[in-house]
């Protein structure tokens, strides 16, 4: 199929592209990768009047240090996201949970900012952002906006963006000493979209685990924090039990819906079975071990 009539727009800067915005507002559609906007246009489910791509715009890809943390421009490809030092050892989360995007070619072509700002609720990228807390970085003719990212997931496919706003950079927090992370997920072949899958933070000292940080994807409308399943290993420590426990927390906190591809209740049963697995690695990789 092929997309609807647009005008093209290809800014040289960051200053040209908020410009645009400014002027189009809500007529227009931000290109980055490409890799679901492109499709969306071929489907016309979406119908703008104007593109504006940002894919010359260099400011924009960068993947550097920050305040202990990182922070990573919102047009920075996947695979360079994958092969990062600096996100493996400040975000290993995103680092993880990158490496499941798709295929490889997907990845060579697709951006961070793009993942987000297209919000769709089986995407690794709104999962993680989602656990650790991330911050977004907006810039307007108005000026910079941050929004965190228990603010910035509306609904499905819709973000806190306003059609003047163009996703800058995102700034992860550090992450402490004695932390394991890990990402699992669920599909129905390598590549496609999760069913359901679970991004997983865990810092531990001694016994106790100080920190954990829960967040699935594909079990709503959105990326969903599982607090409660936090709180259970937060106070009752990284055991067999405890873990068991948060997982069965996990499933009853999501309210997944049914489609084509799986059940509400197996989607929940997932979520329960992504949250033990990621638990147990995350601990285990924090503990020291290779799981």
């Amino acid at each position: 199929m092929k997309p609807p009539q647009f005008d093209y727009h290809a800014p040289g800067s960051i200053e040209e592209a908020v410009t645009l915005l400014g002027s189009y507002g809500g007529d227009a559609k931000v290109l980055a990768g490409g890799q679901s906007l492109i499709p969306v246009l071929n489907f016309r489910l979406a119908r703008p009047g104007v593109l504006i791509d940002i894919n010359r715009i260099g400011a924009l890809s960068f993947i550097r240090e920050a305040d202990g943390g990182v922070a990573i421009g919102a047009t920075t490809r996947q695979r360079m996201i994958e092969g990062s030092d600096i996100v493996g050892r400040r975000a290993p989360l995103l680092a993880d949970a990158t490496r499941l995007i798709g295929h490889l070619p997907i990845r060579t072509r697709g951006t961070i900012g793009g993942s987000l700002s297209h919000a769709d609720p089986a995407a690794e990228d709104p999962a993680v952002v989602t656990a650790l807390d991330a911050t977004m970085v907006a810039l307007s003719k108005r000026g910079e906006r941050r929004v965190p990212a228990s603010g910035f997931f509306r609904s499905l496919l819709t973000t806190a963006l306003e059609p003047d706003e163009l996703l800058v950079r995102i700034e992860f927090p550090p992450t402490p000493a004695g932390t394991g992370t890990a990402f699992v997920e669920i599909s129905r072949r390598h590549g496609d979209f999760a069913l359901a899958g679970v991004a997983a933070q865990v810092t531990l000292a001694g016994d106790r685990a100080s920190e954990v940080r829960l967040a699935a994807c594909g079990a709503g409308p959105g990326p969903i924090r599982l607090a409660a399943a936090e709180k259970i290993v937060r106070d009752g420590g990284a055991s067999a039990a405890s873990i068991e426990a948060a997982a069965a927390a996990a499933a009853a906190g999501v309210e997944p819906t049914s489609d084509v591809h799986a059940s509400a209740a197996y989607r929940r049963d997932l979520v329960r079975a992504m949250t033990r697995r990621a638990l147990e690695r995350a601990v285990a990789r924090a503990a020291g071990g290779t799981r």
